[in-house]
């Protein structure tokens, strides 16, 4: 028996970021979705998503498996009632499926089971704003999560330490740097850098291969994924892996995903000069929707980049492989393979796309393969009618 991860109607309420991914492929906290539930069951993990994402995110199918919704974070309670789940019972709160026992074939076939009704409250995200919204209460699950029973490497006794929640994976580095954990732990992964002059506030997360460049000031809560280099001034925000915000500016209350680059001095605006609520534009409606937050930032899917001296408006959204430059504030809706800025967007050919995205790659050590470029064209062609306006 294995985890099979599936998609609800998460996966439209997220897009731009599930364009590329399956919904349990999200970083919130320290792991993604998947990660989490795999070291919670103890159990191999798959998932069940959208067609063109099944080369690069295959289903594992056994004769019988536990189909668990992506958009649902693991909790104690939550392991424990769906560990007691018997064949064709499933486990819903409302209206909401958050897992099943059966097979792959009565799964498609959405066979009748036994409903149990689950009591308790659970972490789970329906909309892009929801990850950096709670990843504070993620980031401090996965911290206990990962350190159980366990003692922090140690770090150079050049750093200031408040508190006691911070702890660093082997092979961790840091120097002239504070880490206050007074208001929330600190997790540095293996093989991370803090640079000089770092002043870190936890909740805060730094995943494997990742660099905090000379100066940085980051507030919680914050998570920088795998393979990913920033500075400057960064509060609540979730970046995922190979993406960089390498130099000075801010960004808060943000999603970056992967592959994406913030150019020098960029800085994105997380409350209205009115103080009113942010809006931000929904695939799925095709329309402005209300967040029900007085500070939203920036969601930018795959790919995206940004120039030099960018000024994000609050609550903008920036589709996948997006390239934005130049003068004053772009709209508050970027479309996807978008190239411009205020003055106005073209079509980001998928040609000069997968160029970009190949030499972005090689510096990596990573080969943007065939499956990679069959996704892009994927999400160029679903977009297409999001750039008709140019």
């Amino acid at each position: 028996m294995a985890i099979i991860l599936f998609d609800d109607n998460a996966h439209q309420t997220l897009l731009p970021l599930t364009f590329t991914r399956p919904v349990a492929g999200l970083r919130i906290g320290i792991l993604t979705i998947a990660e989490k539930w795999g070291k919670h069951l103890n159990k191999t993990f798959s998932f069940h998503t959208i067609s063109y994402l099944q080369h690069k995110f295959p289903g594992k199918y056994a004769d019988e498996d536990i189909f668990i919704n992506g958009s649902v974070c693991p909790d104690e309670k939550l392991v424990e009632a769906i560990s007691k789940l018997k064949h064709s019972q499933a486990l819903k709160k409302g209206d909401l499926l958050i897992a099943i026992n059966t097979s792959e074939a009565e799964f498609r076939a959405h066979a009748k089971a036994e409903i149990i009704d689950y009591e308790h409250d659970f972490v789970s995200i329906k909309y892009p704003e929801d990850i950096f919204k709670k990843n504070d209460t993620e980031l401090r699950k996965d911290f206990a999560l990962l350190t159980k029973g366990r003692k922090s490497a140690a770090i150079s006794s050049t750093n200031t330490i408040i508190g006691n929640d911070f702890f660093a994976e082997e092979g961790a580095v840091a120097e002239c740097s504070t880490f206050n954990t007074t208001n929330g732990p600190i997790y540095l992964a293996n093989d991370t850098e803090v640079w000089e002059g770092t002043n870190i506030r936890g909740p805060f997360a730094l995943c494997e291969h990742s660099q905090v460049k000379m100066g940085a000031k980051i507030y919680g809560a914050t998570t920088i994924g795998p393979h990913c280099r920033v500075g400057g001034e960064i509060s609540n925000a979730v970046l995922w892996g190979y993406s960089s915000k390498g130099h000075d500016g801010f960004l808060g209350n943000s999603v970056l995903g992967e592959w994406c680059n913030i150019g020098a001095d960029s800085n994105n605006s997380n409350l209205k000069n009115n103080y009113a609520e942010v809006k931000l534009w929904d695939y799925s409606t095709q329309r402005f929707r209300k967040t029900g937050l007085q500070f939203c930032g920036l969601i930018m899917g795959d790919h995206a980049k940004c120039g030099i001296n960018t000024m994000f408006n609050t609550g903008t959204v920036v589709g996948v492989s997006a390239n934005v430059f130049g003068t004053g504030f772009p709209r508050n809706f970027v479309p996807d393979f978008a190239w411009g800025g205020a003055q106005g967007f073209e079509v980001y050919s998928i040609k000069k796309a997968f160029e970009t995205a190949a030499l972005v790659y090689e510096r990596r050590s990573r080969v943007f393969d065939e499956i990679e470029q069959e996704i892009l064209k994927e999400v160029f062609n679903l977009t297409e009618e999001f750039r008709k306006v140019f």
